[in-house]
Parts: structure tokens; sequence; C-alpha cells
């Protein structure tokens, strides 16, 4: 499978403070005067913000249909000639990305068939995967803590077997990627800490 070189993911359930750990990263990498481009999934694009209505109610579809959507919006993430991962890479940008294609098979593969999950989300590999390991229990907290309307996928049992679907990823991940996990309980400079940590030996 194809490895994309410079490319850093953070995974993890919603809660487990995955987009803070992103963030956190790329102002470091900005502070030190590294190219960095910061991205998430879903995307701020049109097939993204449609996937966004969908989490929050907003609009209904089967769940083959919200992860073909997934899948598309990722393709466009990638590849799109203007914006896309790609791009970016070959710009000689470090790319981070809040969420990859390990999401949509921890999520969708739970109201799906997995097999047809993982055909349509066969992507390049980021060279670098950070999951933070939040339990759910925690996450189910943060996201209580946050107020207004839980989004489609925030229920405790839902979330169990979403880790437990991470999980198993990380026991098969293609030679090339380099994986770090990360107890998402801990504070968050020191989490950030355990990050860099991580990285620094590969140059990063």
């Amino acid at each position: 499978m194809e490895i994309l070189s410079s490319f850093i993911v953070f995974e993890g359930l919603d809660g487990a403070g995955t987009t803070t750990q992103a963030a956190r990263l790329a102002g470091y990498y900005g502070s030190t005067g590294r190219a960095c481009h910061l991205t998430n999934e879903p995307t701020s694009n049109p097939i993204g913000t449609l996937i966004r209505k969908i989490l929050k109610k907003e609009i209904s579809t089967t769940p083959e249909a919200l992860a073909m959507l997934y899948a598309a919006d990722r393709s466009d993430h990638l590849y799109n000639p203007e914006y896309g991962i790609v791009r970016m890479l070959e710009e000689g940008n470090t790319v981070i990305s809040d969420r990859y294609f390990y999401s949509s098979i921890a999520y969708q593969s739970i109201d799906c068939d997995s097999s047809l999950v993982r055909m349509i989300n066969a992507y390049p590999s980021p060279e670098f995967l950070i999951f933070i390991d939040t339990p759910a229990e925690e996450c189910m907290e943060r996201i209580e803590k946050r107020g207004g309307e839980k989004e489609l996928f925030d229920r405790l049992e839902f979330l169990r077997q979403v880790r437990s679907n991470y999980l198993s990823q990380l026991d098969k991940l293609p030679s090339g990627v380099h994986a770090a996990v990360i107890d998402g309980r801990k504070p968050i400079d020191e989490i950030g800490e355990e990050v860099r940590a991580f990285l620094s030996p590969f140059g990063f």
C-alpha cells in the first residue's frame, strides 16, 4: 500500500481530543518555521458540509450512503488539484489531519458491511498515525459538558464499539506506517509532549 510521507493523522473517538492535539502540533510546527498544513475530516468543502448536516441530524440518510459520502469527501480531500493533501505534500508541507479513513472503518463498519467500507476507502496510508485513546465513558462526559444536541454517533455503547474497531486496525497496519497510542485521559500539555516525543526521532 502507498504511504504518504510527511502525512500525520490523529484518530480517536468523538471527544477524545484529536482536534485539540492536531491544532497544537500545527501551532508548534508553525513556531519552529516548519511548513505545515492543518486539515480535518469531514472537510468544510461541499461533500463534507453535507456530512456534517447528517451528523447533526438535520438530514437523514442510510448508513451506506453516509459511508459513501465520507469516501467521496476523502477522495476530494486527497486529490483536489487546488487544495488536496497530495498537492500540499508536493509543495513541501507537513500535512496534519484530524481524522482520515481509519475513522470510516471504525465508525461506518458498525452499521455497514465492513468489506464495503474498506473497499471504498482503499486510499494511501499516512506515514504517522496517532491514536488518542480515551475511554468511551470519558468521551461521553466531555460531550455532555459541551452542551447542545448530541450528534449521530454520540452514544456510549456505539463509541465502545468504535474504540474496539480502532484497536483492531492498529494491529493490522501496513509496514511503513508509524503508530502511537496515547492515553487521552492525561493532561492536554502532557499529551502534546508525548506526540512530539513520538515524532521527533523521525525528524518531525
